[in-house]
């Protein structure tokens, strides 16, 4: 082999391509993104983030949840600083939100868990200063447990 080097054992040395530099870089970025994918790798969870509690002992968690499998089901969650997680959605024809026992994630769909929508509030939690991270663990139906980093935001400067 002329102008290749070998390592002793016969290897030889193994050199990065630019599209495994690539690959290397936007993993690291998903994971600090707060990216995180299911068991079966069908549900992927993102942009997890919980508002500064106005009210100590109680905060709101807001995420997006890709479903790229069948229907699915967030049947509970819990947190990382523990506390109760319930699932909270607007009531039939009101802007008043209500308890309800799970969230439906639709088979090939992207689901936003906003204010005004489905979403998580966290009751009973140790203190939540703003700017530090959580972690949530969701639990689904069918793609088992999938935890996710959230950030506690400060609220937007005056």
């Amino acid at each position: 082999m002329r102008g290749a080097s070998r390592l002793r054992g016969g290897l030889a040395p193994v050199r990065a391509t630019p599209a495994a530099c690539l690959l290397a870089a936007s993993a690291a970025l998903l994971t600090a993104c707060g990216h995180a994918v299911g068991a079966g790798g069908s549900i992927h969870v993102s942009g997890a983030s919980i508002p500064l509690p106005a009210d100590p002992g109680r905060a709101d968690a807001y995420l997006d949840i890709r479903n790229n499998g069948p229907a699915d089901q967030l049947v509970s969650a819990r947190t990382s600083e523990g506390g109760t997680v319930t699932f909270m959605a607007p009531a039939a024809g009101s802007s008043a939100m209500r308890t309800v026992p799970d969230i439906p994630v639709p088979s090939h769909a992207t689901l936003r868990l906003v204010p005004n929508g489905a979403h998580l509030t966290i009751t009973g939690a140790r203190a939540l200063p703003g700017g530090t991270q959580i972690t949530l663990t969701l639990v689904f139906a069918k793609a088992g447990k999938v935890s996710v980093p959230a950030v506690i935001a400060d609220p937007p400067a005056s």
